[in-house]
């Protein structure tokens, strides 16, 4: 399917660099027979194809079949120029099919990774980076193959940025509230045609299409009202005589036109707002790296003190203001994608949730067990550092939605991880007694895989924003003196520290804590610098 744009798509990028790193051919747009021109490494573990039914901007993009294992055969690479002193900010998007494999980020080395369970939609991996000299770097993406891997996958690639070729933009920067379409054709594909118009004409269309199959598309639309029109040919619509045909848009996670029984046409309106809510994410800071020149050549402590220096400070919203941000920033849109309350306790990735809350109207509330409201979790509990004392009583960084049940099981015990549990929630959450080899042999909440990384860089966020007063916590709770060790430095126990870095080590920066990141920094005016910069846990702690 080739769709005809009346209008330019928009990209995210970031602007202002006086000299660019040129990736060749980032859109994959051009391709030399079946090999995209200008990747100079397409390793023997992958097999690279030219894609143009789900395509983030331009008419194509790339299709990575991983087919191995072997981590050292799946890289799709080239090598650019780059100036010493200049930032460069690299980025490029990815769509998951299956959640089994995730795509690492390389330039000049290897960075940050895609989140494999947010499967069909469009996600950003991005690095800014600074180059020492004047150099070729190698810039690209490697797979890896995690749990459930099959021995085949698709992912797709585009809009590797910057890139020597850009798509065509306008002038307006886009948000990430784009409008997505989802249709599945019936047995009979090529009787539909669909086209979406608005103020200024059409923006897409299309005719030809095949049986029985699924299309996504993403289109940045300016604000302003559109028109989805779809037409049968036979009159009969897309569903559900002649098979199980449907179509959706979606708009920050929320659909807002549908359908599937039609006779031989059906027109649809909705509103691109100014503003969408509920994107899930905030935006970072125009020049990222510039809010932490103020450490640059630091480590150890005084790089934790430095780091202090620039989060402490914040602007305190209160307690009640966090139901506002989980509204708009504590939506699934990583797994299920179906805008529902992202609970830590209960989010299974691998598999669909026992029960799902509504923003808003499932908020506790009362509760008799699982499944009965969500609230906020302080992971930091508040009778560690005295109650219901601001900043830290409000400070977004560690406050998470969860179960409410499930919070008040794990009241406020050490997270840890447990070797006899006495009681598990829905998604594997325990509470119990700790393993003997942890250090420590009181009751620990150990949350599932998915979310240790998460909460370790909330930790040691806690750990650096309140290096001023967190000394003299260690008597407020016998469990907070569990982990916390008096100081104001190195923070907590030995044990603990141990813990919190191997968990940061095995649950990598996802992309819904960049998200929740930036959108934090808009919510309170400061970031977690470990989402931004994990190495910066180890030159403190190690």
């Amino acid at each position: 399917m080739r769709i005809n744009k009346k209008i330019a798509l928009t990209i995210l990028c970031a602007a202002g660099f006086s000299a660019q790193a040129d990736v060749v051919n980032g859109g994959f747009e051009s391709w030399q027979g079946s090999r995209a021109a200008g990747w100079d490494t397409i390793d023997s573990g992958i097999v690279v194809t030219q894609q143009s039914n789900i395509v983030k901007v331009g008419s194509s993009s790339a299709q990575v079949t991983v087919n191995t294992a072997s981590q050292a055969s799946t890289d799709l690479l080239q090598t650019v120029d780059v100036i010493a002193g200049q930032t460069y900010a690299f980025s490029t998007w990815v769509y998951h099919t299956e959640g089994a494999v995730k795509a690492r980020l390389i330039v000049d080395g290897y960075q940050g990774y895609s989140d494999e369970h947010s499967v069909n939609q469009w996600q950003q991996i991005q690095y800014a980076y600074t180059a020492t000299s004047s150099k070729k770097i190698t810039v690209g993406l490697r797979f890896y193959d995690v749990t459930g891997f099959d021995g085949s996958e698709i992912v797709y690639v585009d809009d590797f940025q910057p890139s020597a070729t850009p798509p065509p933009t306008d002038n307006n920067q886009c948000t990430e509230d784009n409008a997505t379409l989802s249709l599945t054709t019936d047995n009979y594909g090529s009787e539909t045609s669909w086209s979406l118009t608005g103020s200024a004409g059409e923006v897409a269309s299309a005719t030809g299409l095949s049986n029985n199959t699924l299309y996504t598309k993403s289109y940045c639309l300016l604000p302003g009202e559109y028109t989805f029109t779809i037409n049968d040919a036979y009159g009969d619509g897309i569903c559900c005589t002649y098979g199980q045909g449907s179509y959706q848009i979606t708009v920050a996670n929320n659909v807002v036109v549908s359908g599937a029984s039609f006779g031989r046409s059906e027109s649809k309106t909705f509103t691109i707002a100014a503003t969408s809510p509920g994107n899930g994410g905030g935006t970072p800071p125009a020049d990222l790296e510039t809010y932490y020149t103020p450490v640059t050549g630091l480590t150890g402590f005084d790089l934790k003190t430095g780091l202090y220096n620039i989060i402490a400070g914040h602007n305190a919203q209160g307690y009640g203001a966090i139901w506002g941000f989980y509204e708009l920033h504590a939506l699934d849109k990583y797994y299920e994608d179906d805008g529902s309350i992202l609970d830590i306790y209960s989010e299974k990735p691998q598999g669909t949730d026992s029960y799902n809350y509504i923003k808003v109207s499932n908020q506790c509330g009362s509760y008799s067990g699982e499944g009965g409201c969500y609230n906020r979790e302080h992971s930091f509990p508040k009778s560690w550092f005295g109650g219901q004392v601001e900043p830290m009583n409000s400070d977004i960084h560690h406050i998470f939605a969860t179960d409410g049940f499930v919070n008040s099981k794990r009241s406020s015990f050490p997270y840890g991880e447990v070797g006899a549990a006495t009681f598990t929630s829905s998604n594997g959450s325990q509470l119990g007694q700790a393993v003997s080899t942890l250090g420590f042999s009181g009751t620990v909440f150990e949350p599932i895989d998915e979310f240790k990384g998460d909460l370790a860089r909330a930790y040691f966020y806690m750990a650096t924003r309140y290096e001023n007063v967190i000394a003299g916590w260690q008597s407020n709770s016998s469990y907070g003196d569990a982990i916390l060790n008096g100081s104001s430095d190195k923070v907590f126990e030995n044990w603990h520290i141990t813990m919190l870095l191997r968990w940061h080590q095995q649950d990598p920066v996802s992309q819904k804590e960049i998200d929740r990141n930036n959108a934090a920094f808009e919510h309170q005016g400061n970031r977690n610098p470990f989402i931004d910069h994990p190495e910066f846990a180890t030159m403190i702690w190690q």
